[in-house]
């Protein structure tokens, strides 16, 4: 990356320039439109035309918020924007609470259920919280997002609460709208001391949603479970108003300060909710349940919110193991965010977090192999330990990265997809926290401003071997999935680059190698000669050939025939729709190529890495192999002289 300080002074005035011209767009969109009148002018002004907006429950208005910032693809599948640059690989979670709200929404009996998110600890849940929240507060500055307020009131109730009992079958009929909810004690006081009942004349106010501001957002975090106090969430009487109002169980001698309050008409957050002590629980289901909650002193207080918990595996097998929390469990909705066991989606979340880092870790130069590679060790220890052979493993993790994979047809991959998948997979297992961590100490480390793969799976190594919380016997299970990653990911990997890199003219001979491939397969299925454009003379088909290339790739004697029949149906399809049949049209067919033409030229790369006292012409070949390593592939100089040397080694060793 780009260091701003090191950026032409013209560039940073344009980067300033942009920055100024987005600050004043959004400060034009999220511009407070004040509205403030009567329930008159209410029902005269803003009413008409908005009923159903304005009668929408907590749930709606949080699926409308999601539905605004949505969209459907072209599959039909709902996508809601809001998680797409914060979340990664765990769509499965999200789709599953898109459906909750969706059918809460619509009036489902799941709407009277709280909403527990489960999962491992940095798998997301926070996140997905935050991010409604903020989808919520931006939702409320929109037009369509627009809520109205009783004035002055402590838990900003909808100002239709206002309309009689006895009204609203009217209402019903006039507005085709149906009002739900009951006058708090607060209001109801001031509407019969201030307005002498007059309902039309209580101040009504446009509100906007903020976390902050304690308004239709709250969030509640335990304390201490033996000294938590209910009043957290319900308030208390506060004792400096008992001498002005001279009655503890006027309302307005109540505080209101409590996190159901702040929460009305939006979102209650409740982390590490089984953390609380029971009675806590049956608050808040009651609450979800039968939306009203009550305290001491006063009638029933009507609350119409959407409650959001959270809460990490321990504490929730520690609640399943007490028989009296069976009828509370019976009235959540868990939907479980498991760690994502897509590594390539892994390493998005590894960006991310290094792009939310100091400049000091985000400025180091990592080599394009170095998060996958993180990513992948990080995903095998999600895996449940059996008797998978490490060929099984690699075969699963690349299966979860939609890849293609060698001997697998589509009915294996749905299998190991979906039947064969654990229901413990991404429960336990590394977090992306301790990835970072790792990544973290060796850039402190290195004396370089650049990082290698290798240089990350030692520190994964060194991370795990002195991480306390970690029992030795998995210590020495992840220690040989570090070694897993590098045989059966990372080589491979930085092998291709090196091999392209070193052959300007790769992807021609590549190209000309499949051709010459399907001319000889063509005429051995047609059992038919060739001809060869040099000497014109006829000659039977290259068996030995066809196979050197088959067998790159493992494909057995036996499954020969069946395979370069595929790749001929492929080519004629292609030839069909008028597309040209290349590199990239059977990856399988790719990667014999590949390794074909890598091993035809080892002895070239051999030479290349070796040379310890290298000629002018050694040297120039060395010098462009780097440099086009930098170029094309994502490396810097340190980086591709260190992938040389590595696939030098390696070629040794074979």
């Amino acid at each position: 990356m780009t260091r701003q300080d090191d950026a032409p002074a013209g560039e940073q005035a344009g980067q300033h320039a942009g920055f100024m011209h987005g600050m004043a767009a959004w400060a034009e969109k999220h511009r407070i439109s004040p509205w403030r009148g009567s329930f008159a002018d209410f029902i005269e002004q803003i009413l008409p035309g908005r009923a159903a907006l304005l009668t929408r429950s907590a749930h709606q208005y949080l699926w409308d918020m999601m539905r605004w910032n949505g969209q459907t693809d072209d599959a039909g599948r709902f996508r809601c924007r809001l998680f797409d640059d914060e979340l990664f690989g765990i769509d499965e979670a999200i789709d599953r609470v898109a459906a909750y709200f969706k059918a809460a929404a619509a009036g489902s009996e799941v709407g009277r259920r709280m909403l527990l998110l489960l999962g491992p600890p940095s798998g997301g849940k926070s996140t997905m919280v935050i991010l409604l929240k903020r989808g919520l507060e931006e939702y409320s500055h929109s037009s369509e997002g627009a809520l109205y307020g009783i004035a002055g009131c402590p838990v900003h109730e909808s100002p239709l609460h206002l309309v009689p009992h006895s009204m609203r079958a009217d209402f019903r009929a006039s507005y085709d709208a149906e009002l739900h909810g009951e006058l708090c004690p607060h209001c109801r006081a001031r509407l019969e001391e201030q307005y002498a009942g007059d309902f039309l004349r209580m101040p009504v106010e446009r509100i906007h949603l903020s976390e902050a501001g304690r308004c239709g957002i709250g969030t509640y975090a335990p304390h201490d479970p033996t000294t938590a106090d209910l009043a957290d969430l319900v308030g208390s009487v506060d004792l400096s108003k008992v001498a002005q109002y001279g009655d503890e169980g006027d309302p307005r001698a109540w505080s209101w300060s409590g996190a159901v309050y702040a929460a009305s008409r939006g979102m209650l957050e409740m982390i590490e909710i089984l953390k609380v002590k029971r009675e806590f629980l049956y608050l808040l289901l009651t609450l979800t349940q039968e939306k009203n909650v009550k305290v001491s002193r006063f009638p029933l207080i009507y609350l119409d919110e959407t409650i959001l918990a959270h809460t990490n595996l321990a504490e929730f097998r520690k609640f399943l193991q007490e028989s009296e929390n069976e009828a509370l469990l019976d009235r959540m909705v868990i939907v479980q965010v498991p760690y994502t066991l897509n590594y390539r989606e892994e390493a998005r979340i590894y960006r991310k977090l290094i792009l939310a880092a100091a400049p000091a870790f985000r400025d180091v130069h990592l080599d394009p192999h170095v998060l996958h590679a993180a990513a992948v060790f990080a995903i095998l220890s999600r895996l449940p330990e059996g008797d998978d052979k490490e060929a099984e493993l690699v075969k699963k993790l690349r299966v979860y990265a939609n890849e293609d994979v060698d001997d697998l047809q589509p009915a294996d991959i749905r299998r190991m997809r979906e039947r064969d998948k654990s229901p413990d997979e991404g429960l336990s297992g590394v977090s992306p926290r301790f990835v970072i961590n790792a990544l973290s100490h060796a850039i402190i480390s290195a004396q370089r401003n650049s990082l290698s793969t290798m240089d990350v799976l030692l520190a994964l190594k060194d991370g795990i071997e002195n991480d306390a919380r970690i029992e030795p016997r998995r210590k020495r299970k992840w220690v040989d999935y570090l070694v897993l990653t590098r045989k059966d990911f990372y080589n491979r990997w930085v092998k291709a680059d090196v091999h392209k890199a070193l052959f300007v003219s790769f992807e021609q001979e590549a190209q000309d190698l499949l051709n010459k491939y399907l001319d000889e397969v063509e005429a051995m299925l047609d059992n038919r000669q060739i001809r060869d454009p040099i000497t014109s003379e006829e000659r039977r088909p290259d068996e030995r050939f066809l196979r050197a290339v088959e067998e790159k790739i493992h494909i057995s004697d036996s499954g020969k025939q069946s395979f370069r029949q595929e790749v001929v149906r492929k080519a004629m399809s292609a030839f069909k729709r008028g597309e040209a049949f290349g590199l990239g049209s059977h990856a399988q067919l790719h990667d014999a190529i590949q390794q074909y033409l890598f091993e035809q030229r080892r002895d070239v790369l051999r030479l290349v890495g070796s040379a310890k006292r290298p000629d002018d012409d050694v040297r120039a070949r060395i010098s462009a192999v780097e440099q086009r390593l930098v170029d094309e592939y994502g490396y810097d100089a340190h980086s591709a002289r260190e992938a040389l040397n590595y696939v030098t080694t390696l070629l040794a060793q074979e």
